[in-house]
């Protein structure tokens, strides 16, 4: 069977699904071809026994209004679609420091300080805070929606040159790690450490590994006046199927259960796939791959690119992997004021990213019952990034040995739990533990990895293109990078560089970047 398309897109991850929203949007007939029975990649969701699991993100923000600097709710606006959004401002931390609530927002945090730390400590946030005013400002100097990776590239951002000549000394601090910008003005060793702790959230590495450019969105969102998280009413299923609607309503299609087991590359030109069962599909103008850079190599057939490529791309660092524990309970009794998030930190010698040593804790239904049945929470608890896949790797599912290494490796998560719901094993009626080998079997993730762990100020992720003609890659292994708004703004990437420069011109116009 052979079926001929314009553009294929292997992967329906965020950024996958914003590549072809966009697409779809700007008139091109395009296929997603996702592996798995579920579209969104690590941002599914999924069902059991009436509770409804997020499998990955659970921190959103700059999703309930418009215009918008986060590139995700920036997408959504220019296909016309968007999802129900809850509003919060508080998470609980766990930390050597003891247990309690911050809030975000600019003052907020600073009575955490003076509490924990004084004055000193609040002042040393406060200059931080005027360092990086301008840093934020610079880091949206030119919209990731704006960016495009031909010709054409100059035109789209010519609008804001301007601006970007302004910013231009700030913009190069960006490119650097975060810590560069932190050493200069903060001493206090708390707030060290909590900044280690956000950039790791953030990117999978500490301040030393984070860019500037990261820490600076992160700073333009969270740390100002009158600032509120976001979830999606739905889970961030939800976002998937607005994402979805935006694909299919303009013509684009979505193919789950569609293994690509080949990327077609003729007379040095990517152009189609070859499904595991057989098939092949064939496209006119592009393919592009959502799958991570080691998953795409995968793809290539020997020879397909020039070796200098393949070892390069093959050689990328690589964060670790995840340990997830999703729990359906009974909520009698608990306290009315459970917060939505909670970050456990054991031990700040060890370093952030020390296997074990960060857990995060989310219990959606707290925001939105609807998740849960009626009595009921669902909890998602999660080591974020810091799982050896070493650990796992040659273990066989469902053998004595898998079973034992998931009760000893999840203790670490009920502990961490166990702080906030001291009773919560009595009160499990469904308990699901995955793993690294999960993680690479549901999501098809190399090593069932975070992503890569490219340091800043020592190499750069990669844009769009590849050396293969007609070959083109979106999601976490491209620019901007790991995390929500930085896949979405790959995706998009992808899509302007496909994309006629007058309709390119014209989303930004209507959006008002």
């Amino acid at each position: 069977m052979k079926q001929s398309i314009e553009v294929i897109v292997i992967g329906s991850g965020i950024g996958g699904l914003c590549c072809a929203a966009l697409l779809a949007k700007y008139g091109l007939n395009v296929l997603v071809c996702e592996s798995h029975s579920i579209p969104g990649g690590a941002a599914h969701s999924f069902e059991r026994k009436g509770y409804k699991f997020d499998s990955g993100p659970s921190l959103y923000s700059g999703m309930s209004y418009s215009p918008s600097t986060n590139p995700l709710k920036q997408v959504l606006d220019a296909i016309a679609e968007d999802v129900t959004w809850v509003n919060y401002d508080t998470w609980g931390c766990l930390l050597p420091e003891g247990d309690f609530n911050t809030v975000v927002g600019a003052e907020d945090f600073c009575t955490v300080l003076q509490r924990l730390r004084g004055a000193t400590a609040v002042q040393e946030w406060r200059n931080l805070q005027a360092v990086m005013e301008p840093l934020s400002e610079a880091v949206n100097a030119i919209p990731p929606l704006a960016i495009r990776n031909d010709w054409a590239a100059a035109i789209a951002i010519a609008q804001y040159l301007p601006a970007t000549l302004w910013h231009t000394p700030n913009i190069i601090r960006l490119t650097g790690p975060f810590s560069q910008i932190m050493d200069g003005v903060v001493q206090d060793e708390f707030i060290r450490n909590w900044l280690d702790l956000l950039c790791f959230l953030l990117s999978g590495l500490p301040a030393s590994g984070t860019s500037g450019a990261e820490m600076a969105f992160m700073f333009a969102e969270w740390y100002k006046p009158g600032v509120v998280l976001d979830y999606p009413l739905g889970g961030s299923g939800a976002v998937v199927d607005a994402l979805v609607r935006g694909l299919e309503k303009n013509g684009g299609q979505l193919l789950l259960n569609s293994h690509v087991a080949e990327i077609i590359v003729k007379n040095k030109r990517a152009t189609g796939v070859k499904l595991r069962d057989g098939k092949e599909i064939m496209a006119s103008k592009a393919v592009i791959s959502n799958a991570s850079v080691w998953d795409t190599l995968k793809l290539l057939p020997q020879d397909a690119a020039p070796q200098s490529f393949v070892k390069a791309r093959a050689a990328t660092p690589e964060c670790e992997s995840f340990l997830h524990l999703h729990l359906g309970i009974d909520a009698t009794g608990l306290p009315s004021d459970l917060q939505c998030h909670y970050i456990v930190v054991n031990d700040w010698k060890q370093g952030v990213s020390a296997p074990q040593n960060v857990v995060v804790v989310s219990i959606p239904s707290v925001l939105d019952p609807a998740l849960a049945p009626p009595g009921k929470h669902l909890i998602h608890v999660y080591t974020p990034g810091n799982e050896p896949y070493q650990l796992w790797q040659g273990l066989k599912r469902n053998s004595p040995e898998y079973q034992q290494q998931k009760a000893a490796r999840a203790s670490i998560m009920w502990q961490g739990l166990a702080r906030v719901i001291p009773d919560i094993r009595d009160r499990c009626e469904v308990t699901l533990v995955g793993t690294p080998l999960t993680h690479s079997r549901f999501l098809r993730r190399h090593h069932g990895s975070y992503g890569p762990a490219i340091t800043a100020g020592k190499a750069l992720f990669p844009g769009a293109t590849t050396p293969v003609s007609g070959l083109l890659c979106c999601g976490d292994s491209t620019f901007p990078g790991i995390g929500l708004p930085a896949v979405a703004a790959s995706g998009a990437i992808a899509a302007n560089t496909l994309a006629p420069i007058g309709q390119h011109l014209k989303m930004l116009q209507d959006l008002g970047l």
